[in-house]
């Protein structure tokens, strides 16, 4: 286990070094930097006035070396600019440039300074994904247990009545977006239309003082999408099992059909929904984007959206660091947990 767990973190790695440097050439192509040049300077800017602006702050080097100086591997630059003032990379709001440090990168937890909220990167990220991680965690806690009920019992009797009142819900719920499920919500439970305003359609003041008032719907939102894949993924793979040969000598054998379930079916049952509700964790990302905006629930979706529409690039690049970790850890917990349910995976 030792060492297939070093071989999934060496993969980890690589993968990690290939994603956020995609990110990082996307977000410093030149229409993006042109952007911020006139953002942070003049709307009026021309040609040779924006290229100045980039060059005096290490805009115009070479992406890899911006790369290794963004992640913390290679020294940060010192610019004498066209203007005459000197510049440095690892030089804060402050401290002058004799004081730098000579890194100053992701390695070294500096994730670069916002260029809207005025803000160092790496602490805003922090508030921001503690509010996504509580949101997140309630949304998993509703889901998993309502989507493991609802797949064994309607996979306990494929074919029933119950099984297909059940699927239909599933089939229903997971091929409603959250975009269209949280308005929906909204326009049911958070306002007047329907007579039913039993709950908030902001969840704003949830951040704060999170109530069942202004925190329920948001947590719906996204908990409905993932009850419904998670719940047909655990009738498809509890329906197979009941079919399986031990169950059925299980039964010529007297064994009742509570202890089938129990002691033969359920464990060999959940293998395959244990994968998939370890793998959700990155796709709720994708839902928490769209629920934080929708209900003003500023966590890292929230965030997302805000740096993309204002072309933050270190807030961006921030964001998609956290992703990436977010995705790799989950998949290497999903491996090891698959491996450990699962005894006939070999992994030598």
């Amino acid at each position: 286990m030792g060492s297939f767990i070093l071989r999934r973190l060496g993969i980890m790695l690589l993968t990690a070094l290939c994603l956020t440097f995609v990110v990082f050439f996307l977000t410093n192509l030149y229409p993006n930097l042109e952007k911020l040049a006139k953002t942070q300077g003049n709307f009026r800017m021309s040609e040779e006035q924006v290229a100045s602006y980039l060059n005096n702050r290490g805009y115009g080097q070479n992406t890899f070396v911006k790369y290794g100086e963004w992640l913390g591997v290679l020294p940060g630059y010192v610019i004498t600019g066209s203007d005459g003032e000197t510049r440095a990379r690892c030089a804060r709001k402050g401290a002058s440039v004799e004081d730098a440090s000579t890194y100053c990168g992701v390695l070294q937890g500096d994730w670069g300074f916002s260029t809207v909220s005025k803000e160092n990167v790496g602490g805003i990220l922090l508030k921001r994904l503690s509010l996504t991680g509580f949101l997140m965690v309630w949304a998993i806690l509703i889901t998993v247990p309502v989507a493991l009920l609802l797949g064994v019992v309607a996979g306990m009797r494929e074919g029933s009545k119950t099984d297909r009142s059940l699927s239909t819900f599933s089939i229903i719920t997971s091929a409603t977006p959250e975009y269209v499920s949280g308005v929906v919500l909204i326009a049911a439970f958070g306002t007047s239309a329907l007579g039913m305003k039993w709950f908030s359609g902001s969840a704003a003041s949830a951040m704060n003082n999170a109530t069942l008032n202004n925190f329920l719907l948001p947590v719906l939102t996204i908990a409905l999408f993932n009850i419904g894949y998670i719940g047909r993924m655990t009738r498809a793979s509890m329906a197979e099992v009941m079919t399986a040969q031990y169950i059925r000598t299980a039964r010529l054998k007297g064994v009742s059909f509570g202890g089938i379930v129990i002691k033969h079916a359920l464990r060999n049952a959940l293998i395959a929904p244990f994968t998939v509700i370890i793998l959700q964790i990155p796709y709720l990302l994708t839902g928490v984007v769209i629920t934080e905006t929708l209900f003003n629930y500023k966590g890292l979706g929230w965030q997302l959206v805000q740096a993309a529409g204002n072309n933050d690039i270190e807030m961006l690049l921030g964001v998609s660091v956290v992703s990436v970790i977010i995705v790799l850890v989950t998949q290497l917990i999903s491996d090891i947990g698959y491996v450990k349910l699962n005894p006939r995976i070999n992994i030598s």
